[in-house]
């Protein structure tokens, strides 16, 4: 019973010394932990302030090599020179192309439009003096059926055969030789057409029958003077008109109640007709010279529309860029390069306006490094033609 009941007591001690070991041993554990961060902390400080002082030596980290930047400011025309050549090389592609049996004409909307109201000119010279004389014939019928037996018949003895020059055209025929036609704006400039018209007429001269615009000849004579002898005709016609005018209207004036009004009715139709006539030969500007005579650029274009007559007409759209493009960079420095693209698009017709046929062309002109000093590319570049 002794041995039984002492158990119980030395249990309830061991139990307590435990408990007390696990509490200091809990505590211990904690103020370590906490030991321990603020060790990480101070540590972390320490390499965050060693970080921050190998930074401040160092360059900051943008300086890095620089990216291209593109400036075309400096060698904006640079690029032109690309763009020359790789016009050059495509009016060879395209004079290969060309019909090789004739010679081809270059379209120009201006000139075309010239042109054609050139022949609107001639064309109404002669339809106005065949007007004329067919009037006057009817006119003169009806003259001899209302003249009294035993009157004066006929015209009136005093010719009249010079056109009046104080008579002002009311219809201005110079604005036959007026167009809205305007030429876009090319990178290239307003001369990248002509450049490459330019271009064509150097690679394949004795296959080009004429350039479209720009010079087109001096005064052509023999056009001039076919042109002077129909309006001389046509004058001619006025005068014979003008003069059955007079006659009818002095019929009128001894012509008494509806006679009289018939006879007056048909010499103010007539005297219409005239003064028509008479604006149309004032606006010609006979007897002037240069771009202020309607007759006289009439014969330019009709001398030029005589030597490309049937020829093959040329009609293209050309997009040139030069392209320059200057780069910096921190290690190697500043260089230029140089490259150009060029957009064409041309149709060969027929002198009818029927299509023989079309064709489209991209280039691309490889980019050239170019130092100023004149070296990198060869001397074909700084010298070429």
């Amino acid at each position: 019973m002794l041995v039984f009941d002492a158990c119980p007591v030395q249990a309830q001690a061991i139990t307590k010394d435990d408990l007390s070991a696990a509490r200091y041993a809990f505590e211990l554990r904690i103020a370590q932990t906490a030991a321990d961060a603020a060790l990480a902390q101070r540590e972390a400080e320490t390499r965050e302030a060693e970080r921050a002082a190998l930074l401040a030596r160092l360059p900051p980290g943008s300086s890095r090599p620089l990216e291209g930047r593109l400036d075309t400011r400096g060698f904006g025309a640079a690029g032109l020179v690309r763009a020359f050549d790789l016009a050059r090389g495509l009016a060879v592609e395209v004079c290969a192309a060309l019909p090789q049996e004739t010679r081809t004409v270059v379209h120009d909307p201006a000139t075309s439009a010239g042109v054609t109201a050139a022949r609107g000119v001639n064309d109404a010279l002669l339809r106005l003096a065949d007007e004329l004389a067919r009037r006057n014939k009817e006119m003169q019928l009806y003259i001899d059926a209302h003249t009294p037996p035993g009157a004066l018949g006929g015209t009136l003895a005093v010719a009249l055969t010079v056109v009046p020059a104080v008579l002002r055209a009311a219809a201005d025929t110079g604005a036959l030789f007026k167009t809205d036609v305007t030429a876009s704006g090319l990178a290239y400039g307003e001369g990248g057409r002509a450049l490459f018209v330019s271009a064509l007429a150097e690679a394949c001269p004795q296959r080009i029958a004429g350039l479209g615009g720009g010079y087109l000849g001096e005064l052509d004579a023999v056009q001039h003077e076919r042109l002077l002898g129909k309006l001389r005709a046509l004058a001619s016609h006025r005068a014979d008109y003008a003069n059955r005018i007079a006659s009818l209207q002095k019929l009128a004036d001894g012509a008494k109640g509806e006679e009289k009004r018939d006879l007056s009715g048909v010499a103010t139709a007539a005297a219409a007709v005239l003064k028509a006539v008479d604006a149309f030969i004032e606006s010609l500007r006979a007897g002037e010279t240069g771009e202020k005579s309607p007759l006289f650029n009439a014969a330019r274009y009709l001398g030029y529309a005589q030597r490309t007559e049937g020829a093959p007409v040329l009609d293209f759209d050309l997009r040139l860029e030069g392209m320059s493009i200057v780069k910096d960079n921190l290690f190697t420095g500043q260089k230029l390069r140089l490259s150009a693209i060029g957009l064409l698009w041309y149709r060969v017709h027929a002198a009818d306006g029927s299509l023989l046929f079309a064709r489209t062309v991209r280039k691309m002109a490889a980019p050239v490094e170019v130092d100023l000093r004149g070296e990198m590319v060869n001397g074909a570049f700084w010298g070429g033609k």
